[in-house]
């Protein structure tokens, strides 16, 4: 039967076996899989912080998958954490890390994982890894309902 068909079977297994495997393997099994509305969705904490900072992360989800991630935070005059120099160097020396890493580690790590749950902490930016847990969930599900509207999130007690 193989001498019959020659070449012509062997191309055919040959698509049908790359046809099994791309369709089989390529499935999205994250929480948020197919259940994400196309949008830009932002959540931010309610109110500043005893240090004066009002966190927030923006995302942006196409065909069901976060697309961008962004982690910050924000004084009252709108100036952004990670562009504050003199807070990276104070805040390096202590705890070897600062918001321009952290911030970006943590925005890295909800776009390859498309959910929180496996998001480790960050040496040395524990409390911004809650805040960032707290609102990175709020926008997940801002994005499962396509609610568009900024949430504002109250701080933990």
């Amino acid at each position: 039967m193989i001498k019959k068909f020659g070449k012509h079977y062997f191309v055919f297994l040959f698509f049908l076996t790359v046809s099994a495997l791309y369709f089989s393997g390529c499935e999205n099994t994250s929480a948020n899989s197919k259940t994400l509305k196309n949008g830009y969705y932002i959540a931010e904490m309610k109110d500043f912080d005893s240090y004066g900072w009002k966190e927030f992360v923006s995302i942006y989800v196409n065909n069901g998958h976060i697309i961008t991630v962004e982690y910050n935070a924000k004084n009252v005059s709108g100036f952004i954490k990670s562009w504050d120099p003199a807070y990276m160097r104070e805040m390096n020396a202590v705890d070897n890390t600062y918001p321009n890493k952290y911030t970006r580690e943590y925005a890295f790590a909800l776009l390859n994982f498309q959910d929180t749950d496996r998001i480790d902490v960050v040496s040395g930016a524990t409390h911004s890894y809650h805040t960032f847990i707290l609102l990175a969930s709020e926008v997940i599900e801002q994005a499962r309902t396509g609610n568009k509207q900024i949430a504002l999130v109250p701080q933990p007690k």
